[in-house]
């Protein structure tokens, strides 16, 4: 059997709700909050069918780590995922080759160098997932594993989104290579802006932590580097908004005319 978790959260539990209702053992919520969101998602869950358990707060805190959960939660038990990045990839070239070469999907990966925070890795994660990422790589000794928290600020995104920790970021970075995909970092220091960079091929975007960016091997490793330009005062975006301006590039370049 599946081990189980929790999730919290209008969104995180709607796209549950929507795309695997049967993995949702039960359903927590707090009777006291009447709201019309409350109603429509109360009535979304009577129609699923599944078990609706009332709770209240402290009891809701308790099984969340917190009090950001909006008055619902569930235990849910775990989807089955990819189990690594080869897998994968394997999957997406195979897919490819059985497609006509104007249909085929190029490679579209996000890689979070020391990002730690989990509120900004759900962030990533949402962004990755609204623009069509295959994958997110973090190392697993500089990055924020999924949990609670990550799955309600990513909205649903935790659940969609294959994310994997390596060992090593560097050797993964050279691996992506001899699968012919070009490894874009993002840096301060870099000569050319993302906008002259090409993304409609495959791509590994590399962005690293708010303020100390990528680590030196990691930039390294990196086969171009690219500025975001910046016109104001601040000199740098959050991880979340850098990926978002990143990833929609690549989308936009990618699009048809």
């Amino acid at each position: 059997m599946s081990s189980s978790k929790v999730l919290f959260g209008f969104h995180a539990l709607g796209v549950r709700l929507k795309t695997a209702p049967q993995s949702i053992i039960e359903i927590y919520y707090e009777p006291t909050r009447r709201d019309a969101r409350m109603r429509q998602f109360l009535d979304k869950v009577n129609e699923s069918g599944v078990r609706l358990i009332e709770a209240d707060g402290i009891r809701l805190a308790k099984l969340c780590g917190g009090h950001g959960h909006q008055g619902v939660a569930a235990r849910v038990q775990e989807l089955q995922q990819v189990h690594s990045l080869d897998e994968l990839l394997e999957n997406l070239e195979a897919t490819n080759a059985a497609l006509p070469v104007a249909e085929r999907t190029q490679p579209l990966i996000l890689v979070l160098d020391g990002v730690t925070d989990p509120h900004n890795l759900g962030a990533c994660l949402r962004v990755a997932d609204g623009a069509g990422v295959h994958a997110v790589i973090a190392p697993k000794d500089h990055a924020a594993g999924i949990n609670a928290t990550v799955a309600k600020v990513a909205s649903g995104a935790a659940e969609t989104v294959p994310y994997f920790m390596v060992t090593n970021l560097a050797r993964t970075l050279n691996e992506l290579k001899e699968r012919n995909i070009w490894i874009i970092g993002t840096s301060d220091a870099a000569t050319q802006t993302l906008y002259q960079a090409d993304l409609k091929g495959p791509v590994a975007l590399v962005l690293g932590a708010e303020g100390d960016g990528m680590r030196q091997l990691t930039a390294k490793t990196c086969d171009q580097l690219v500025s975001i330009p910046m016109r104001g005062a601040v000199e740098s975006l959050n991880v979340s908004v850098a990926s978002g301006v990143c990833l929609y590039e690549a989308l936009r370049q990618r699009s048809p005319s």
